[in-house]
């Protein structure tokens, strides 16, 4: 697992050990950020679950202003911040060990990019997504973008969110929604 492209470019991040967390594969990685490069610079980035953290540290080394990880693990935030201290990115980054829910709920700020992976089959997914569209933590024109298994139906969204396209890769789906403005 590595940084594709950016000011970190080439710079191995550090894993979780065990099967607990999946890691989102350089090839997947690589089409979100094809997908989404023009909505990355200069923007505010939530890793909801961030695992390693690999999600917002290639958004911060492609030019993102800040990324705030969020994952209950201990072991997980500690690794987040190994990883953003290794590829010299923690000033833009803020590591908080808590549930994603309860981050959610208390959220008083506003993000342009939201990445979304929980572990598959959970039911987290479409709770963040009802959370968020609730709460409306995303800035006019942000994204959502969604990891889950090929075969999971993710829920619309009430205005101004939006389904946006999907995209297959194998057994993994991703899953854009967009804020209108």
């Amino acid at each position: 697992m590595r940084v594709i492209t950016g000011i970190a470019r080439g710079r191995k991040l550090k894993e979780l050990p065990g099967l607990e967390t999946r890691p989102t594969t350089d090839k997947v990685k690589e089409s979100v950020f094809n997908i989404v490069q023009f909505d990355i610079e200069g923007r505010r980035v939530l890793d909801l679950f961030g695992g390693t953290g690999q999600m917002g540290i290639e958004a911060l080394s492609r030019g993102a202003a800040h990324c705030t990880f969020v994952d209950l693990r201990k072991e997980a935030a500690a690794v987040i911040r190994e990883n953003l201290a290794h590829t010299k990115l923690a000033e833009q980054g803020k590591v908080i060990q808590g549930d994603y829910l309860a981050f959610l709920t208390g959220c008083r700020e506003k993000f342009d990019l939201v990445f979304l992976d929980p572990p598959y089959g959970t039911g987290m997914l479409e709770k963040a997504l009802s959370a968020i569209a609730k709460i409306d933590i995303v800035t006019e024109n942000g994204i959502i973008v969604c990891e889950s298994a090929a075969e999971a139906a993710l829920p619309e969204l009430p205005a101004p969110y939006r389904m946006g396209r999907d995209y297959r890769y194998g057994k993994i789906k991703i899953t854009l929604y967009h804020r209108d403005a």
